[in-house]
């Protein structure tokens, strides 16, 4: 078997450097016609297949780009990663997975990503305790984009969506339903979205002249046992809520399957109202109200935005829309996203 030619002969054969040769490669305009057509003829001829490593490592710029993910069984990864998708098949990039399967390995991920030199950029999906590695990759000129609601934004590049005025929604639909008590179950106090949520809540029953109780605020970890435990506490109660709005998705699925159990009818006897609108939401018994999250939009304009920092490593304006907020356009870009109400048969008027 014949050895496998390298970026290295290719350049020895046509008498020009290694990165000539990657510039010819990554289809960079600076090499004259005659140098351009002889080393193309060499790699024709010889049938070379390059390789994206040794081709970085010559000078030219990967067309990869990575992509950080917590784990890809969380119901709303797929969904980003479809915006993602769809704005990679359009360029001439591709992708590489990191997961962060591991805790013990999130800490020196970011440091391997730009050792082995094999991506251009990172999409940071809610990145958790590898934030600070994150933004330490920002701060030292690696592209980086972050989608997250965990914690604040940082100065790195971030998309997110507006989740205080997704509980407003909620909570202004079950009002004028005729709710008055309505229950809360709050995310995980370490993460910010689980403020934002609890504040539409609150500033929500404040314009209606009502002042939260906190004996109707419960709290679980957006998994869903802890709905069914915060159901639990708050419907065995003799003034129980008329409705409750949980934190996320999940934990609904808790609160239904506490109710079932206990025989109250949704949306007859407790109205109910979800977050997130991950895909079984629709195919509940009854199919859940809930707030959804742009999940979509937020992957497609994450990449977008990635690869616009690749190629143009200058500042970006972005204006705003009547679906986002630029909260940030001047380095770094701070995108916060719209969120919308999805009525379904877990709510109704309530019943006096």
């Amino acid at each position: 078997m014949a050895e496998k030619l390298t970026i290295s002969d290719i350049a020895r054969i046509a008498g020009v450097s290694k990165a000539t040769v990657s510039r010819v490669l990554n289809n960079k305009p600076d090499v004259d016609a005659a140098t351009r057509e002889r080393i193309w003829q060499i790699i024709n001829e010889r049938d070379y297949t390059p390789s994206l490593f040794a081709t970085v490592q010559a000078g030219g710029k990967s067309r990869l780009v990575g992509i950080m993910i917590p784990s890809l069984t969380w119901p709303l990864i797929p969904e980003i990663m479809r915006g993602v998708a769809e704005v990679i098949e359009a360029s001439p990039y591709e992708i590489v997975l990191y997961g962060m399967v591991h805790q013990e390995s999130r800490g020196d991920l970011a440091e391997r990503i730009v050792t082995s030199k094999l991506t251009s950029g990172l999409l940071a999906i809610l990145p958790g305790p590898a934030m600070d590695q994150v933004t330490a990759l920002n701060a030292h000129g690696f592209p980086v984009v972050v989608i997250d609601d965990q914690g604040l934004p940082t100065d790195a590049p971030w998309v997110g969506a507006d989740n205080r005025q997704g509980a407003m929604l909620a909570i202004q639909h079950l009002l004028a339903q005729g709710h008055r008590r309505i229950a809360h179950i709050k995310g995980p106090e370490r993460y910010r979205c689980s403020h934002d949520r609890y504040e539409g809540y609150v500033d929500a029953l404040r314009e209606a002249g009502i002042m939260a109780d906190p004996t109707l605020v419960a709290h679980g970890d957006f998994e869903e046992p802890s709905g069914y435990q915060a159901a639990s506490l708050l419907l065995d109660r003799p003034d129980a809520p008329t409705a409750i709005f949980a934190g996320n998705d999940m934990m609904a699925y808790g609160v239904m399957h506490y109710a079932k159990e206990r025989h109250i009818a949704i949306p007859r006897d407790l109205a109910l109202i979800g977050f997130d609108d991950t895909t079984p939401s629709g195919y509940m018994h009854p199919p859940l109200t809930t707030v959804r999250q742009p999940f979509y939009e937020m992957g497609r304009q994450g990449m977008e935005l990635l690869l616009a920092m690749i190629e143009s490593p200058r500042p970006i304006e972005l204006p705003g829309s009547p679906t986002r907020r630029v909260l940030r356009a001047l380095p770094p870009p701070h995108i916060e996203l719209q969120t919308s109400l999805v009525l379904r048969e877990s709510t109704a008027m309530a019943t006096l």
